[in-house]
């Protein structure tokens, strides 16, 4: 039996260099706020708002480091609020995705196609596949005990050698199954 902490991530935004300096001003940087779990990830202190045409959600966090592309990634019930449908998809894969527009205290950024709920996924490093006898090129289920037991189907593996061995989830999954970040689940075939 192979067990893994869940990491539960709500909204957030990853910003590339050029979008982070439209935001927050030239020359801006991202301050850590605090660590996450995976290795030189951190929650910065800078927030922004993000909006569709319907509707706009305030006080979203951006994470860090800065990346080479800009990606906001929500749940399915901030869609409902945002008025939009955005694929499911890995991070990274954007094409075809939601448009959204970010604004920042002194600027906003409008992409056609930034915007995902995400995949869930484990982060592992070769070892830990080695260790669990996990193959990275097959899908997963990931069971839930409880009161509002089940399966998590589809979960594919992220790997990487800073990787911390960690099942990442969104916040609706984490409330329909009641559970939170540090819990423990079993992956199965």
């Amino acid at each position: 039996m192979t067990k893994v902490k869940v990491g539960v991530s709500n909204r957030h935004v990853h910003l590339c260099k050029e979008d982070l300096e439209i935001l927050f001003g030239s020359g801006a940087e991202l301050e850590p706020d605090r660590d996450l779990v995976q290795t030189g990830e951190f929650a910065s202190k800078q927030k922004v708002t993000i909006k569709s045409e319907a509707s706009e959600i305030a006080n979203v966090r951006v994470l860090g480091p800065v990346r080479d592309y800009t990606q906001v990634e929500i749940s399915r019930t901030d869609s409902y609020k945002l008025k939009l449908n955005p694929p499911v998809r890995d991070s990274g894969d954007l094409e075809n995705s939601e448009k959204i527009t970010i604004v920042g205290p002194n600027g906003e950024v409008t992409k056609e196609s930034n915007c995902i709920l995400a995949t869930r996924h484990i982060h592992a490093t070769k070892e830990d596949l080695e260790k669990y006898n996990l193959d990275a090129n097959k899908l997963y289920t990931v069971k839930v005990g409880g009161i509002k037991g089940g399966t998590f189907d589809n979960v594919n593996i992220k790997v990487k050698d800073t990787y911390v061995f960690e099942f990442h989830i969104d916040t609706d999954d984490a409330n329909a199954f009641m559970i939170k970040s540090g819990d423990e689940l079993e992956i199965i075939e």
